[in-house]
């Protein structure tokens, strides 16, 4: 079958490379001039299945609402009048019961330790290197309430087969020294040493140029416009005027795909979540991490790749602005020297911001839409490096007929 995916960051990459590998004749088009240079461009390099706790959880409203109106805080909504945001918000907080959570965190589980495996798998068989760390993620805790509220998580996680296990203080010292400066506001943490890290970017470009070379088209520099519908069906992508042609298609543009799904009647509850990086140049004599930790009350995550420090974090609700906020930068920058002192910059914080798409539930959107030859793999949220192989795999296999591996809801149209 001939499939044209729209998108060429780390989702749509992984689902050319996993459809190619199913025997399909596959063109990707993207409007950048290579791939994985949007929201995949500077993440926070995690491969987490020790983040599957969604944004929607019980304790979620009263923290927004805490941090309403404070420009550094971790999860910020700018009240702004926005019909999309409203109407997100409200499914948001229907997500946000106990029995959703647990339903949520299940599902998430499932694919992203398929996700994960996936990975590894792809690695093995053609050796993509990516300054990859296999030393597992850490969660520190310096809040009581914030640490009461990871056991149970854990503890529900664990049961779903993510092995995330509580830890006191002084074990989170012992994994990662470089934590010594804020080793006495430790209150606990967990560990969980399966999980990864890695830079998404780079593992983009590798993976599109080893499909390039194995008969993976790439259009690179194209803009595209809209979908045609004829009888039912897509007849067509029109990218810069021209009409690109294919037997299925596959949407997978992150929060542009809300725009180019509404007029052929797929409408998906995708709303970006604008968030924040800082990729700090290390000396040869820095005292940095080298296990990737995640400082859980200020939702930023440190992940070493290679002579570089990836610190990256926060949500911001504000609509497609993709401006840098001084502010927001500044507390990450600040944060970073607060944990680790001796860390020793090569030179100053290269800064980026990008519009994860975010799904009420923080479940991805993955599967045939009711348009019959349209698919979409979108709705990833903070965990598009970490489902990115899952995703793919499993779009591969409902593309082609078969049933995906990993327990989960997809779209079957």
């Amino acid at each position: 079958m001939k499939v044209l995916v729209l998108g060429a960051g780390v989702v749509g990459v992984t689902s050319a490379w996993y459809l190619a590998e199913a025997g399909h004749d596959v063109t990707v088009v993207d409007r950048q001039a290579a791939a994985g240079l949007e929201t995949s461009f500077a993440n926070g390099g995690q491969i987490s299945v020790s983040h599957a706790e969604p944004w929607a959880n019980p304790h979620a409203p009263a923290l927004a609402l805490s941090w309403m109106g404070r420009e550094d805080a971790p999860l910020l909504f700018r009240l702004r009048w926005d019909p999309a945001l409203f109407s997100w918000g409200l499914r948001f907080l229907r997500e946000c019961t106990p029995a959703r959570t647990r339903a949520n965190i299940r599902d998430i589980v499932s694919l992203a330790l398929y996700s994960r495996s996936r990975l590894q798998d792809l690695r093995a068989a053609t050796g993509i290197t990516y300054d990859h760390l296999e030393r597992g993620i850490l969660h520190i805790y310096t809040d009581r309430r914030d640490f009461a509220g990871a056991v149970e998580a854990a503890a529900v996680m664990r049961e779903f087969g993510c092995e995330r296990n509580t830890i006191d203080a002084d074990a989170c010292l012992s994994i990662e020294p470089t934590l010594a400066k804020i080793h006495p506001q430790i209150v606990g943490g967990d560990f969980t040493p399966a999980d990864e890290s890695g830079d998404a970017h780079r593992f983009t470009q590798n993976l599109a140029a080893l499909g390039a070379a194995r008969g993976i088209t790439f259009r690179y520099g194209k803009t595209i416009e809209r979908l045609a519908l004829a009888g039912g069906r897509i007849a067509g992508v029109v990218a810069d005027g021209e009409l690109l042609t294919a037997d299925a298609y596959v949407v997978a543009l992150g929060c542009e795909s809300v725009f180019l799904l509404a007029p052929v009647g797929v409408r998906v509850p995708i709303y970006p979540g604008k968030g924040y990086s800082a990729t700090i140049p290390l000396r040869d004599d820095s005292v940095a991490p080298t296990v990737s930790v995640t400082d859980d009350g200020h939702k930023i995550v440190f992940s070493r790749l290679g002579q570089r420090l990836r610190v990256a974090g926060t949500a911001e609700f504000n609509g497609y602005d993709r401006s840098l906020n001084a502010v927001r930068c500044q507390a990450l920058l600040d944060r970073t020297l607060e944990i680790f002192p001796d860390l020793r910059p090569a030179g100053e914080p290269e800064y980026w911001t990008g519009l994860r798409p975010v799904t009420p539930s923080n479940l991805p959107i993955i599967g045939r839409t009711r348009v019959p030859n349209l698919y979409i793999n979108s709705g990833h949220g903070t965990l598009g490096w970490t489902l990115a192989c899952g995703s793919a795999a499993a779009l591969a296999d409902l593309l082609s007929g078969r049933r995906p591996e990993a327990e989960f809801p997809y779209l079957r149209g």
